[in-house]
């Protein structure tokens, strides 16, 4: 298989797998010759540990989030990098944010930063695979279960002060009902007392449109 006869083979898709170069006849240092040619777009991740390409002379960018998904398969895309999609925080988050009950990993690519953080497999639930841009699509925790990954893994998050200072807005897009609901269901003390902290903010809020 040469270069043109993989182009035409991925057709439109954003990113493929690297078995596919070595589907029939081919040369195995293919993939290295390809990726020193600089065509595009084109980076070969499997310098930096995982199975997925880029398509050569690709006609479609794809998203940060799919290529997170297929960076590390038994992942999807939460915290700062799922609350920044649904405008539930202010920053852009360059970075995506992953989690995963694989090892956790770390890379810089020519298409930004990926970070996926280990979450225990009990936590394993409350994403959703979500339409984005074209035909892509990628696995998103749900706003209500990216808030919770985040305030789970980072030290001091279940306070009122390190909520205050993520800046939450747009609250009413938040199911405060099914946030409660998944942090009784995953039994942490700290997620409790986080909703509490999140279910405040959210009437302050409020209370702030009613006044404008």
């Amino acid at each position: 298989m040469n270069l043109a006869q993989l182009v035409h083979i991925v057709g439109d898709e954003p990113v493929f797998e690297t078995g596919l170069l070595l589907a029939g006849d081919v040369d195995p240092a293919m993939c290295a010759a390809s990726c020193r040619a600089g065509h595009g777009q084109e980076k070969c991740f499997s310098c930096v540990g995982a199975s997925t390409h880029l398509r050569p002379l690709s006609k479609v960018k794809p998203h940060p989030f799919v290529v997170a998904n297929r960076m590390v398969r038994s992942s999807y895309v939460s915290c700062e990098s799922a609350l920044a999609y649904y405008g539930l925080i202010p920053e852009y988050a360059p970075t995506v944010v992953s989690v995963t009950p694989s090892r956790p990993g770390r890379w810089q690519t020519a298409l930004g930063g990926f970070i996926f953080h280990h979450l225990k497999v009990s936590f394993w639930r409350g994403y959703r695979l979500t339409k984005l841009v074209g035909s892509q699509q990628a696995f998103i925790a749900t706003p209500e279960k990216a808030l919770l990954d985040l305030i789970y893994l980072r030290p001091g998050a279940d306070s009122y002060e390190f909520l205050s200072e993520l800046r939450l807005q747009n609250l009413e897009r938040i199911d405060l009902t099914a946030i409660l609901q998944w942090a009784t269901e995953l039994d942490s003390p700290k997620l409790n007392r986080a909703v509490m902290h999140i279910t405040q903010l959210a009437r302050l809020e409020e209370t702030m449109y009613e006044v404008l």
